[in-house]
């Protein structure tokens, strides 16, 4: 009894210590988009100086009202919803098709194929090949650009074949092919239906990696197709250009404007992925598990 009693005890101590580790990773990785918060409703030199730490200082929502009234930013910000919802559907669709066949032992060349995939992972072309490349095919100024030269993740591959291999019961299929079921047919009337945790990760996967894409549009597409973060990338590097819109103001009122703005930006393109997440999260942790690499 004394053993069991002085067991449980361990328990307790040790899950007291594991809740208070929690709660201080979760206030390292939250605090920061937090400041960014409460910064973007305060002064800048209210911020600059120290004096917003928990909350807000000389409260203002000047900066999100210019964010709201620049065209350059709504532009953005809509063409960054278009090219993450039509990113995320091709390169999930992507994944699938190839993972599902990669997930059959019984397929011809199947790890021939796999091996092909896996060298992409390690070696590429370079950046000039690609240019040309996708200057050749008509893809330059074309949203497009942004999905094709990469649209099979192979590692998104990798933990979704995983998933189709350890999670989906092979005597399931074979009861469908037994049935009359081609491939298509099984595909898609058993193997999608019950892939959804997994679907879930990629989605947020492509999502996240879609929206926060900056590069592959200074690369390949005009200013009036740039993404939300290439916009915000202009923002944060310079405020010179952000001063000609004020040009009505001081020199110092510009330049607090652009800080509120810059703080306010980054809320805006943070909103749409922390509004998302939750809806998903359970998915997210049981399909990213199950479809781990199994030793």
């Amino acid at each position: 009894m004394e053993k069991a009693k002085k067991h449980g005890l361990s328990d307790k101590v040790s899950d007291v210590i594991l809740v208070a580790v929690c709660c201080v990773i979760l206030l390292i990785v939250a605090y920061p988009l937090y400041y960014v918060l409460i910064a973007s409703v305060s002064d800048p030199y209210e911020v600059y100086s120290g004096q917003t730490f928990l909350a807000p200082s000389k409260f203002t929502l000047e900066g999100y009202k210019a964010v709201f009234a620049n065209k350059d930013l709504f532009r953005g910000f809509g063409n960054s919803i278009l090219y993450t919802t039509v990113g995320t559907v091709f390169s999930v669709v992507m994944i699938y098709l190839v993972a599902f066949p990669l997930s059959r032992k019984h397929m011809p060349g199947r790890k021939a194929i796999s091996i092909f995939f896996i060298i992409t992972m390690y070696f590429g072309g370079g950046l000039i090949p690609t240019y040309l490349v996708v200057r050749d095919t008509g893809l330059l100024n074309n949203m497009w650009a942004l999905f094709l030269p990469g649209g099979v993740a192979v590692g998104n591959v990798i933990i979704v074949r995983n998933f189709f291999e350890n999670n989906i019961p092979s005597e399931l299929m074979e009861a469908a092919a037994i049935d009359g079921a081609d491939d298509f047919t099984t595909f898609f009337r058993i193997v999608v239906p019950l892939s959804r945790p997994i679907m879930a990760v990629m989605v947020v996967f492509s999502m996240v990696a879609f929206w926060n894409d900056w590069f592959t549009s200074l690369i390949y597409l005009s200013k009036e197709q740039y993404p939300f973060p290439m916009v915000l990338r202009g923002i944060l590097i310079t405020t010179e250009a952000m001063k000609d819109m004020w040009s009505g103001m001081s020199y110092a009122d510009a330049n607090r404007m652009a800080e509120l703005v810059k703080f306010a930006s980054m809320i805006v393109a943070a909103v749409p992925m922390l509004v998302i997440y939750p809806f998903v999260q359970k998915y997210f942790e049981k399909g990213f598990m199950t479809g781990a690499v199994k030793g």
